[in-house]
C-alpha cells in the first residue's frame, strides 16, 4: 500500500476504495463534497451525476439525471444540503442530500455576456458565510466573485478580469471560514486571494501552481487550508519537475506546511493527473476528485488515453502523536 507523507500529515492511499458496480461509469469527479456522518457525495462527469457514497467506498444512491449538463462544484452547507455549481448550465442549484432542488440561482442555459460581471458565465463553485450569504465563483466566462442572499437574492458582485490585487484569472473555487473571510482560488494567477464578506481585498498567498481545489478544514483547534494543484498545461512545460500535480497543505497565514505528491503526473498509487475537488472528514482523511479524462489529452497529448483513469481517491490520515 503506497503512502504520502510531509511533516506532521501522514496519508495511505487506498486502492480501489469507490466500490461501484458496473452499470456506474464516473469519467471525471469534479467535485467531492462530505456531510456530517462522513457520507461522500460525488459530482461526476459521468452517467449518474451525483454518486452517494458510505466511507467505505460502497454506493447508498444515485441522483441528479437530467438536471445537471457539466457538473464542476459541489459545496456542504451545514445543515447537509449541497450546493451544486454547474458551468455547463450556468446556474447553482441547493439540493438535498437526496437530490430535492430548494433553490436555483441564474437561468439554466442561458450565460450572461462574456466578462460582463453579471451572474452567471460558467460558474465554477460556492461557498457560505457564517450568516448562510452564498458566494459564487465566476469562472470560465467572468472574472468575479458573486455574493447572494441565503433565499438566493443578488447583493454585490467585485472582481475583474487582471492580475492585480482583487482582479482574477479564473476564479475556481473559493472557501469561507467562521470570521467570514473568503479564500479564493486564483487559478491561472498561481495565487489565493483573501477578502472580508463584502469583497475587500486583504492578502493574498504565493507560491502556488494553479491552485485548482480547494478546501478548509479545522482539525483539533487548528485551520488548515487543502489545495490541489495542477500541472503545467502547456505541451513546452508538461515535464517541468516540481510543479504538480500535488496537494499542498496551508495554515492560516498560507505558509505551505506540507506537500502530497507519488510523483509526475500519472497512473499509480498516490500519483495524480488533476486533482480538481477535495474534501476532508472528521476522521482527517481526504477525499480526491479527478478530472483526469479531460486533462488527459493536455498532460499527455502524444499517449493513447487508457480505457480507464483515475476518478476519486482516498487519502487515509495516519495519526502520529
Amino acid at each position: 500500500m503506497a503512502s504520502l507523507s510531509d511533516s506532521i500529515f501522514h496519508f495511505e492511499v487506498i486502492e480501489h476504495w469507490a466500490k461501484l458496480p458496473p452499470e456506474v461509469k464516473l469519467g471525471d469527479v469534479a467535485a467531492v463534497a462530505v456531510d456530517r456522518k462522513d457520507t461522500v457525495f460525488l459530482f461526476t462527469r459521468g452517467n449518474h451525476p451525483v454518486v452517494v457514497l458510505d466511507r467505505e467506498g460502497r454506493i447508498l444512491r444515485t441522483w441528479g439525471h437530467e438536471i445537471f449538463k457539466r457538473p464542476h462544484g459541489l459545496h456542504m452547507g451545514p445543515d447537509d444540503n449541497l450546493y451544486c455549481t454547474d458551468d455547463g448550465d450556468h446556474t447553482v442549484r441547493k439540493c438535498t442530500s437526496d437530490g430535492k432542488v430548494l433553490l436555483t440561482i441564474g437561468v439554466p442555459g442561458e450565460p450572461a455576456p462574456l466578462m460582463s460581471g453579471r451572474p452567471f458565465h460558467r460558474c465554477t463553485h460556492t461557498a457560505l458565510s457564517p450568516q448562510g450569504e452564498i458566494y459564487v465563483s465566476d469562472g470560465y466566462g467572468n472574472a468575479c466573485i458573486h455574493k447572494f442572499a441565503p433565499d438566493g437574492r443578488h447583493l454585490k458582485t467585485w472582481g475583474r478580469s487582471g492580475c492585480a490585487p482583487g482582479e482574477f484569472y479564473i476564479p475556481h473555487n473559493l472557501v469561507c471560514d467562521e470570521e467570514g473571510w473568503v479564500y479564493v482560488a486564483d487559478r491561472e494567477n498561481h495565487r489565493i486571494q483573501v477578502f472580508d464578506g463584502d469583497g475587500r481585498f486583504e492578502t493574498q498567498w504565493n507560491n502556488l501552481h494553479r491552485p485548482c481545489a480547494l478546501c478548509r478544514k479545522l482539525e483539533r483547534e487548528q485551520p488548515f487550508f487543502y489545495v490541489g494543484e495542477i500541472g503545467p498545461a502547456l505541451e513546452a512545460t508538461i515535464q517541468f519537475p516540481n510543479l504538480g500535480p500535488r496537494l499542498v497543505v496551508l495554515n492560516s497565514r498560507g505558509q505551505r506546511i506540507a506537500c502530497l505528491s507519488g510523483g509526475p503526473a500519472g497512473i499509480g498509487s498516490g500519483r495524480f493527473i488533476a486533482p480538481h475537488g477535495l474534501a476532508v472528514d472528521s476522521h482527517g482523511d481526504i477525499y480526491v476528485g479527478e478530472v483526469s479524462y479531460t486533462a488527459w489529452r493536455m498532460t499527455f497529448p502524444c499517449i493513447e488515453q487508457p480505457a480507464l483513469l483515475p476518478s476519486i481517491q482516498k487519502l487515509r490520515r495516519i495519526w502520529k502523536d
